[in-house]
């Protein structure tokens, strides 16, 4: 069987670990070269160690350590596969969710920044340079996805309004570069997982009182896990997927089409109320 990515050049950003970990080594397997990337040079390391072991023969696998937020990082990362004939793929992965993160009356503005600069600026210098690689290549397209959120669609009952006003301009701004780019065959979709079983949102989730606000409304009472979003993404990233652009591509679990499962009732509070739970 023929793999689906064979000689697709792929980058991914925030690949030390989690969903960007579990779609390299897919995209390995599936016979794409890869570049790696995060700003944690020691477990990117380790992540290109467990992808070189898991990919498919004669597939080229590197790392470079790159600060999303700085756009002269970024664009040497997307040169990095200059060699390779250019970027055929851009994960847009790279993340954070503060614990500082909060409501909008108790975030501070430096973290609602830190939070902007990279979920935000780190999508759209990865696209822009992307799109370039490819446009520059002259390759036939290439497709591009962004880690978005559940939370952008539908309000997130733990506050977090850095977080989510991040993920709702990721998803708006793949809405713009999938329309602009569609007759270049530039496909640009957002994934959007559901609470995962990931240390950014264990961490987050640091008291039973937050944990109980997500798991109360998964139909299935458990978070999703990252290899499941890493399947999403190589169906996005290959031809299996040629006619899907624009996206909110959820992977949420049914979570976004429930209400509220039998599994408990949240703790009650003004913020409940406000957001309606």
């Amino acid at each position: 069987m023929v793999a689906r990515l064979a000689g697709k050049n792929a980058i991914i950003t925030g690949a030390a670990g989690g969903i960007g970990l579990e779609t390299a080594i897919q995209f390995g397997i599936e016979g794409a070269n890869v570049i790696l990337s995060d700003i944690n040079e020691e477990n990117l390391i380790k992540a290109v160690k467990i992808v070189k072991e898991n990919a498919a023969e004669g597939v080229k696998i590197e790392y470079k350590i790159a600060d999303v937020s700085k756009e002269d990082q970024v664009k040497a990362l997307v040169d990095a596969a200059e060699p390779w004939g250019g970027v055929d793929i851009m994960f847009n992965n790279a993340g954070i969710m503060h614990p500082k993160d909060d409501g909008v009356l108790n975030t501070p503005e430096d973290i609602w920044d830190l939070t902007q600069a990279i979920n935000v600026k780190g999508v759209y210098f990865g696209s822009k340079h992307a799109i370039a690689s490819i446009l520059n290549n002259k390759k036939a397209g290439g497709s591009i996805i962004n880690t978005g959120s559940f939370v952008a669609l539908m309000g997130a009952a733990t506050p977090q309004i850095a977080y989510t006003t991040s993920k709702g301009a990721v998803l708006a701004m793949s809405r713009e570069l999938a329309i602009c780019y569609a007759k270049n065959n530039i496909r640009v979709n957002s994934l959007c997982p559901g609470p995962l079983n990931t240390p950014l949102l264990q961490a987050f989730l640091d008291t039973e009182e937050k944990s109980l606000r997500r798991t109360v409304h998964l139909p299935s009472g458990r978070f999703g896990e990252a290899i499941e979003q890493a399947k999403a993404v190589v169906f996005l990233a290959s031809d299996e997927s040629s006619y899907v652009t624009g996206q909110d591509f959820l992977v949420d679990g049914g979570l976004t089409k429930s209400y509220v499962t039998s599994l408990g009732a949240p703790p009650k509070g003004p913020e409940n109320v406000a957001f309606g739970k």
